[in-house]
């Protein structure tokens, strides 16, 4: 049960560090992601610091605010 744990917890992290990667080579902000999304701000911020795991809808519509296909963040 620990490894699937862990293995979660590198897969959320590493998400958020793509995220957070996009989004500030693409020169947005947090701020401009959510309201795009018409997301919570303090939520954003959990998720690029891998603390909260996102649906697939919330992944497709990440990628659709950052304009890149939901493919390259989860490479």
């Amino acid at each position: 049960m620990q490894i699937i744990y862990t293995v979660n917890m590198l897969i959320t992290a590493r998400l958020g560090e793509n995220i957070k990667k996009i989004r500030t080579k693409n020169k947005m902000t947090q701020g401009d992601v959510c309201r795009a999304l018409d997301m919570d701000r303090g939520y954003m911020s959990a998720i690029e610091s891998g603390k909260k795991n996102i649906t697939l809808l919330q992944l497709e519509k990440l990628a659709t605010a950052l304009k890149i296909s939901s493919d390259k963040l989860i490479k």
